[in-house]
């Protein structure tokens, strides 16, 4: 081949990289490389994590978790018991995270333990069902709280919560699309808010406590479950609420020092989050029985009502502030796996480009956003959170196995984090429970499609990836040219 059609050949695979830099005069050329920037310190990450764990869950996930275990004693217990499970899970990723130095999470580590197959498995599932479903469920908790006050005496209705939901989506897309800097100061705000509000419910529970209101407590253990999978669909929806432990993990490269502020905002964020669940349930049960609690449409604010009027409308209000914060964390994140993911050539080219004016992954991002539009539309949050729980956790147990499976063979590899093995063990086997268990107890065809759905990415890996057949290139290559033009985007530098 001669030096004429090598040339023409690169020309081809780059795309329109040459129409977008063409365009530009010296005078006009980004200062900074075309990667993402390092703009992320350790406050910003302690507040990612902590933002997006507390999210709705802890308002809402209340009732399903005592619902599963029965009883209040079985209820505090495995609310204790998910933050330890969260900080042993977070651990085995500041091992992984400080060792693979990649963003994207799992999708970097299951590449690295077991290659491309498992990493490409993980990307599909969650880029294109868990992580905008995720964005959905939380949006359209948001909308159900900052909606409730317009109508008093009913519920609000379906299509009010759908639109505020999808307003609110499109908002968190624009501002991480314009900037990294700007989404971590909402998300360091929103943050704050939230524990704000946490700290309110906290010392109120603790006034009513010393003046006498224990009896909740006297016989907490009457009524526990014994059944092995209502224990394991208790562990679901507490676990649910945790969900965000990971979520640094996601962004490494975009950490500042990643060596010392991993680890470190994960033993800071995790434990304290464990602790402000654990003291507000245990605020709610001095006010309010397990039936009172089961039957309230919205604990936090139930809680308010009784305790706070009549300043109670501060606890919906700054619900409000808790979910809208805890969707920006994910859709923060969420575009950073899809940005990856596309870099490595497990998704098209056009969700790997950065904007040339905002170094964002603004094209990833709008993508997660459109299909969690989408998933607002037929939109059940049971059935949301249970996909999410038994696919999630799935992947947590192959990443932990692969920390296992790298000490063997990637010895090599720098650990400046080293967890003992036995810890990433137990979250391979927690994690095996939590997927078994509710399908042994109650069988459902749920599990079944989401499965299917997971291997059925199989079906496009081989020709497109594996492959890499013609006419999907030939396809592709007019749309991200045309898509580029339009967004002002451009591959990423790469860089060592």
């Amino acid at each position: 081949m001669d030096e004429g059609s090598i040339r023409k050949k690169k020309e081809a695979q780059n795309g329109s990289t040459g129409h977008i830099m063409a365009c530009q005069t010296e005078d006009q050329k980004p200062a900074k490389a075309t990667v993402l920037q390092k703009d992320v310190g350790l406050l910003s990450g302690i507040c990612l994590i902590v933002g997006t764990m507390i999210g709705s869950g802890i308002f809402i996930s209340p009732k399903s978790v005592l619902l599963y275990s029965g009883a209040v004693g079985p209820c505090l217990i495995i609310w204790a018991a998910c933050g330890v499970l969260a900080t042993l899970g977070a651990l085995c990723y500041a091992e992984l995270g400080t060792m693979i130095t990649k963003s994207g999470a799992e999708y970097s580590y299951l590449m690295a333990a077991y290659g491309s197959v498992p990493a490409y498995l993980f990307s599909w599932t969650t880029v294109m069902v868990l992580k905008p479903s995720a964005f959905a469920i939380i949006t359209l908790s948001f909308a159900e709280y900052a909606s409730t006050p317009f109508y008093p005496g009913c519920t609000p209705p379906v299509l009010v919560t759908k639109c505020l939901s999808a307003a609110a989506i499109l908002l968190i897309v624009t501002v991480n699309c314009l900037s990294v800097k700007l989404a971590n100061y909402v998300q360091n705000f929103f943050t704050a808010a939230k524990l704000f509000i946490i700290l309110v419910i906290v010392v109120a529970g603790i006034v009513m406590l010393a003046q006498g209101r224990t009896e909740n407590f006297s016989n907490a253990f009457d009524g526990s479950t014994s059944s092995f999978g209502g224990i394991g669909l208790a562990f679901y929806n507490g676990l649910w609420a945790y969900d965000g432990w990971n979520q640094l993990n996601f962004i490494t490269e975009e950490l500042k020092n990643p060596y010392r502020n991993l680890p470190l905002a994960i033993i800071i964020g995790i434990p304290l989050v464990s602790v402000c669940y654990v003291l507000v349930n245990i605020a709610y049960f001095s006010v309010m029985t397990t039936t009172e609690l089961l039957q309230s449409p919205a604990v936090a604010v139930t809680f308010g009502d009784r305790v706070l009027y009549p300043l109670s409308w501060i606890v919906p209000l700054f619900v409000v502030f808790s979910t809208f914060g805890a969707a920006n964390g994910s859709c923060f994140t969420a575009g950073r796996l899809a940005y990856v993911s596309g870099r490595e050539g497990h998704m098209v080219k056009i969700l790997s480009y950065i904007s040339l004016k905002h170094y964002t992954p603004s094209p990833a991002l709008i993508f997660n956003g459109i299909l969690a539009i989408c998933y607002i539309i037929p939109a059940d949050i049971n059935t949301l959170i249970n996909y999410f729980s038994f696919a999630t956790w799935g992947f947590y147990g192959m990443s932990a196995l692969a920390l296992i499976v790298m000490r063997y063979t990637k010895k090599d590899l720098h650990r400046p984090v080293k967890v003992p093995i036995v810890i990433a063990g137990f979250m391979v086997l927690v994690s095996c429970y939590l997927v078994l268990a509710p399908i042994i107890d109650k069988p459902e065809l749920e599990y079944l499609y989401c499965a299917v759905f997971i291997l059925s990415g199989l079906l496009l890996y081989y020709p497109l990836i594996h492959l890499r057949v013609k006419w999907a290139q030939k396809l592709m290559s007019p749309i991200t040219m045309h898509l580029q033009l339009l967004m002002e985007v451009v591959p990423p530098e790469k860089t060592e």
